[in-house]
């Protein structure tokens, strides 16, 4: 395992865009005896109800997106971009249903926790998250048809989850 610190959220240096957008991140939840990670590629931070948030999506079909509806932390890591090796670990957490395996098992990551918040000890920093609120997106709620056709051309919408930013950890 490797040894994470607690990393100040104001020295936080990063482009958004790039990090969660092209390099991706890990969100990992546990719900009783039930874990899952998945991918996420779209989210974001920010301010919040006096808050510092983390933002993501998840879509309805997901697994992970079952387990977070039931629990209360979760996490969000992101990994060294030279270290193009977990891409493909990170699209295969995106593409297996976790309701039929042990995804984390055949990725190769490894599961670590701190204040009982499992994340990937693979990463670089790790936000810890604690729900604020979630909400449920679909055609109603998405203002462009664009954005539908492109998107959910079978339904399979997201919700939004916006998370207060309990702890930043890196290594």
């Amino acid at each position: 395992m490797h040894n994470f610190q607690p990393f100040p959220i104001t020295t936080l240096d990063f482009n958004p865009f790039v990090l969660i957008g092209q390099q991706w991140g890990v969100a990992t939840v546990e719900s009783g005896d039930k874990l899952n990670t998945t991918t996420v590629k779209w989210g974001g931070m920010g301010v919040a109800w006096d808050k510092n948030v983390a933002y993501l999506l998840l879509r309805d079909s997901k697994y992970t997106k079952e387990l977070l509806d039931q629990a209360d932390v979760f996490s969000y890591t992101f990994f060294d971009p030279d270290q193009k090796k977990y891409k493909m670990s990170m699209k295969y957490l995106s593409a297996v249903d976790g309701r039929k395996e042990d995804k984390l098992a055949a990725s190769g990551f490894t599961l670590n926790r701190s204040m009982k918040v499992p994340f990937i000890d693979e990463g670089n920093f790790v936000l810890l998250l604690r729900k604020l609120a979630s909400a449920e997106l679909s055609k109603d709620t998405i203002h462009r048809d664009s954005i539908i056709e492109t998107f959910y051309p079978e339904g399979d919408y997201h919700t939004l989850y916006i998370a207060e930013i309990m702890d930043i950890l890196a290594r």
